[in-house]
């Protein structure tokens, strides 16, 4: 996760996004760096602009906006169903 900051960080800063970079500011955070994680985000990068994904990525919708409103929706339901048990009672 580290490499992906410091990718964010040089593109920040308008530094390239290579091998020698990133290793330079892992070496002075003194993490180590993994040579097959740094090629495998340098090669994913290559072509990406990164300023359109950063835009399109900030009027996404959060993804725990995802996962509340189905659970909203669930208990309502519960709740209908346990009223019509409720009813069903009454008339027995």
């Amino acid at each position: 996760m580290e490499i992906i900051y410091v990718a964010m960080l040089l593109h920040k800063l308008g530094k390239p996004i290579d091998e020698n970079h990133i290793k330079k500011v892992l070496h002075s955070l003194d993490v180590h760096a993994d040579e097959a994680k740094i090629k495998a985000l340098i090669n994913a990068l290559e072509g990406v602009n990164i300023d359109e994904v950063i835009k399109e990525a900030a009027f996404a919708p959060a993804p725990s906006e995802h996962k509340e409103k189905p659970k909203e929706e669930k208990k309502e339901e519960v709740k209908m169903e346990d009223a019509a048990v409720g009813l069903g009672s009454l008339f027995g």
